[in-house]
């Protein structure tokens, strides 16, 4: 609002009074102030959103490119990888690809294509006691023990 257009403005023949406009000048600039304050929390609240949108979508992405791959933990494999930098990167889906392309070639027990389990080794614990002629039990072979000496 202008000071002009109140000093135009009559009630009845009069003039509004010097002090009259005064007040209300100072009560529409509180009512401005007021709304570029809750205009800069409106900015800010929705900037926070994007970044948190952002956020949610690379996650998205990088959880999906790990699947994609492989990936066995995908904590395990998200620790190794440099996450900020992927971030900031303009292609975002290539460099995380590129990313985990690296990771498998170097530590491919992290992915299911490339690992396989190794092969049974004897005597690791999978054996019964019945094939190796001993007791099967804890008291059988205390017993077997001191019955020998």
């Amino acid at each position: 609002m202008k000071r002009e257009f109140l000093q135009n403005l009559k009630v009845g023949d009069q003039p509004l009074s010097k002090d009259v406009i005064d007040a209300i000048m100072e009560e529409n600039g509180r009512d401005i102030q007021a709304s570029k304050h809750w205009q800069e929390k409106y900015n800010q609240a929705e900037a926070q959103h994007r970044q948190e949108l952002a956020a949610l979508r690379f996650e998205g992405l990088l959880n999906q490119a790990i699947r994609n791959a492989g990936g066995r933990n995908a904590k395990a494999i998200t620790a190794l990888l440099d996450v900020e930098q992927l971030r900031e990167s303009e292609d975002q889906l290539s460099a995380v690809e590129d990313a985990l392309e690296m990771l498998k070639k170097n530590d491919s027990y992290l992915f299911t294509e490339d690992w396989t389990p190794p092969p049974y080794a004897r005597g690791t614990g999978a054996q019964s006691c019945a094939e190796t002629n001993g007791p099967a039990t804890l008291a059988g072979a205390l017993r077997e023990k001191y019955e020998r000496k």
